[in-house]
């Protein structure tokens, strides 16, 4: 089986596995599994009691990821999250207590609790996969995800993320409510097992992980593509409601998470509807609206799908004619 054979039946089972312990949100799932491939951050945004917990544990469980939560609040510090020296009476020596970032998966849950102080202790860490403590730079584990929720009605006593930290995230997400169908069979699975905890197999381990996000550097992306994905995002930048528009980090996660979803349909190449299907929960977190827009009730996600139908898609490519090319 090729890489990218083994990426999709791969990606399937840990989708099917994951989609025991949360019903009904395939969709989300995929997405969620594309920033893991695509080796970036998930933000979910969505109100309480919508599985955005159970599903970075279900991850974690299915992958063989170390888990970690950090509860945000108030009062938390910047060493709660990265760790610190601490006095050994023993020994008469300092010793490195590394905390809960040190982790394959690390779920940050409702990180606008905390003050920037302490948001910021995240920064370098999503970035260069590595914290400073105390003046020492430590390597972060491979893989290393962040998985973020906030809550989107509770704004008393919270911190709204800064563009700059909001912009590290490769995507952010909304759960939503489930169907009537989709809820009643959660209660017919909590009835069936007979406990409120599932257990879910391991699909794959680390390396296994890691084999599968190598494996996205094998899908192939067009030029007139890549014009494609730089063109949405500068019309972002020139939107009229636009205050601040998406920065080249966004067409970089473009790239990525239309090359994860390519994969997941099992091609090696990537077309203008790969693109436009995460344009929405790629882009929308790193544009800042007009205060105007936002009395008039206009979502982020409105104005992406604007610049979707204003710019021009290219004409649909298959692999035959990029084989041709190529050979030429």
């Amino acid at each position: 089986m090729s890489d990218l054979g083994e990426l999709r039946e791969r990606s399937k089972q840990i989708l099917d596995e994951v989609e025991r312990a949360v019903v009904g949100k395939r969709g989300v799932l995929e997405l969620v599994l594309l920033g893991l491939l695509a080796d970036g951050h998930v933000l979910l945004e969505d109100f309480p009691g919508l599985a955005k917990t159970l599903i970075a544990r279900s991850f974690a469980m299915a992958t063989d990821l170390d888990f970690s939560r950090i509860q945000f609040t108030p009062d938390l510090m910047p060493s709660d999250i990265t760790g610190s020296s601490i006095f050994n009476q023993r020994t008469g020596d300092f010793e490195m207590r590394n905390g809960p970032i040190f982790a394959n998966l690390v779920l940050g849950d409702e990180i606008n609790r905390s003050p920037p102080k302490t948001q910021a202790a995240l920064l370098e860490a999503m970035q260069e996969r590595q914290v400073t403590i105390e003046g020492t730079s430590q390597p972060l584990p491979s893989p290393f995800l962040v998985l973020a929720t906030q809550n989107p009605i509770e704004y008393e006593g919270t911190y709204p993320l800064p563009e700059a930290q909001l912009d590290r995230f490769l995507m952010r997400l909304g759960v939503g409510y489930p169907s009537r169908d989709q809820e009643r069979q959660m209660l017919e699975n909590r009835r069936r097992r007979g406990a409120d905890e599932l257990q879910l197999r391991k699909v794959v381990d680390r390396e296994q992980l890691r084999r599968m996000q190598r494996a996205l550097e094998g899908v192939h992306v067009e030029p007139d593509l890549e014009y494609y994905m730089v063109d949405l995002v500068a019309a972002t930048r020139s939107h009229p409601g636009v205050q601040v528009g998406a920065s080249p980090r966004g067409s970089l996660a473009l790239l990525k998470l239309s090359r994860g979803r390519a994969a997941l349909d099992g091609r090696d190449y990537v077309t203008p509807d790969d693109v436009k299907s995460v344009a929405v929960p790629c882009l929308c977190h790193r544009i800042s609206l007009r205060p105007e827009l936002w009395v008039q009730r206009v979502r982020a996600e409105d104005v992406i799908d604007e610049c979707l139908e204003k710019v021009a898609t290219p004409a649909t490519l298959n692999r035959s004619s990029m084989v041709a090319a190529e050979e030429a």
